[in-house]
């Protein structure tokens, strides 16, 4: 009779863990992990000015979204770690968890909304053609030319819907797509406007380029955050319009956006 009334208890307790295990599972909350760790990983691009860029002289990853993330971070009262990143892999560095959050310039749209949730805008730009200075200023005429894209954007897209003759050569990062067009490899490039200009600016030779006055594109750039982890993009949502109601967030954009440098 001990017997069996041991065996019976033995199987609730069990029926009991196999429970709890799941509703461990729902329940656990990247938020509460955040705080506990006492730091926020981020995924962010470390060759695409101005959004994030290698400094020189510190080795450190600075730029537009790096100190969006470092002001995310300090409301979060946590460390910053920043966690290169490139197009192709971001989207998997955080469903893997190995990031808290994507902050690397990622556009909004339908097909990611799928597999990640986005924050509420923080950025809007245009794509736009980087092409030589003696090139033609009419978008149409780059309809069946070759462009160089950076792999796994939106960019890459884009293109492909807009101009489906053209020749698409894809490029590990906008760097290297810049390199191609200097080397005549393609008769153009394109990318956020923002981040072309800023290309333009860095190069000693930018007076031999310029950038066509129509758009490809319109898009607007959020931050990526894993499926089912409400609360984070609640907290990030609330933040970005603290960040934007203070100021702050204008002050960033002026640093690392000042057109008028681009005219010089």
């Amino acid at each position: 009779m001990f017997t069996k009334f041991f065996l019976n208890l033995s199987r609730q307790i069990t029926l009991l863990i196999i429970l709890l295990i799941p509703l461990k599972i729902v329940f656990a909350d990247k938020l509460n992990d955040i705080k506990k760790s006492g730091i926020l990983k981020v995924a962010i691009f470390d060759s695409n000015p101005p959004f994030g860029k290698i400094d020189f002289k510190s080795h450190q990853i600075i730029g537009y979204d790096a100190d969006i993330a470092q002001e995310l971070a300090k409301m979060l009262k946590v460390q910053l770690q920043l966690i290169s990143t490139n197009p192709s892999n971001r989207i998997p560095l955080l469903q893997s968890g190995k990031v808290d959050l994507i902050i690397a310039d990622i556009t909004i749209t339908p097909e990611r909304k799928k597999v990640i949730n986005f924050s509420i805008p923080y950025f809007s730009t245009k794509q736009k053609i980087l092409t030589h200075i003696s090139s033609s200023d009419n978008l149409q005429d780059y309809a069946k030319e070759r462009i160089g894209v950076v792999k796994g954007t939106t960019g890459q897209q884009t293109l492909s819907h807009r101009f489906p003759e053209a020749k698409i050569i894809a490029y590990n990062d906008i760097p290297m797509a810049f390199s191609a067009l200097r080397n005549k490899n393609v008769k153009a490039i394109t990318q956020d406007s923002t981040i072309l200009e800023g290309l333009i600016f860095g190069a000693p030779d930018r007076n031999q380029y310029k950038i066509l006055s129509n758009s490809i594109s319109e898009e607007t750039i959020g931050i990526g955050v894993k499926k089912g982890e409400e609360r984070l993009l609640n907290e990030i949502n609330k933040n970005l319009m603290k960040l934007e109601n203070s100021g702050i967030k204008n002050n960033i954009y002026n640093k690392w956006f000042n057109l008028n440098k681009y005219k010089q």
